[in-house]
């Protein structure tokens, strides 16, 4: 099922159930999606790549906006981007673990033939769309970082 008719399947659900928190997060989800359908000036529908570049991108933001508002005392605020963080997360893939995640770097590094760590560009280019929405640009620039230091020189 896709990303929209699920979010719109949900809609429904948490209007019947009147559940006022999860329906305002799902209708961004849906606004953030109809969105991206319609830039470039035409209709297209998104891939799961791009759904899931989305999602990130939202969660990313909403965390953001949630530092800030602890770090000014507005828990009324940070209470309302908690709870879209929970509803968004939902759509996303379980997140890897550190060791999964290294695991994966280290098949990618292997593919691509990466021997140092001038070869960092060229890893994270095929990483970052490997491993999107199971972990985010910073992690995976570390864990490449971390494997591709630890290698011998030739």
């Amino acid at each position: 099922m896709r990303l929209k008719d699920q979010v719109d399947a949900d809609i429904k659900k948490a209007m019947l159930a009147r559940n006022k928190d999860e329906l305002r997060a799902l209708r961004g989800i849906k606004s953030l999606i109809l969105l991206a359908e319609t830039q470039k000036g035409g209709s297209h529908e998104l891939d799961q790549a791009s759904e899931m570049q989305l999602l990130t991108k939202a969660v990313k933001q909403r965390k953001e906006s949630l530092d800030i508002y602890t770090s000014q005392g507005r828990e009324d605020l940070a209470t309302i981007e908690k709870q879209e963080i929970e509803v968004i997360s939902r759509y996303l893939p379980k997140p890897l673990s550190e060791e999964d995640l290294d695991s994966e770097m280290k098949k990618i590094i292997g593919q691509i033939g990466a021997k140092s760590i001038q070869d960092l560009g060229k890893v994270m280019g095929v990483a970052a769309k490997a491993l999107a929405g199971k972990a985010d640009g910073k992690t995976i620039s570390e864990s490449a970082r971390k494997i591709l230091n630890s290698m011998p020189d030739d």
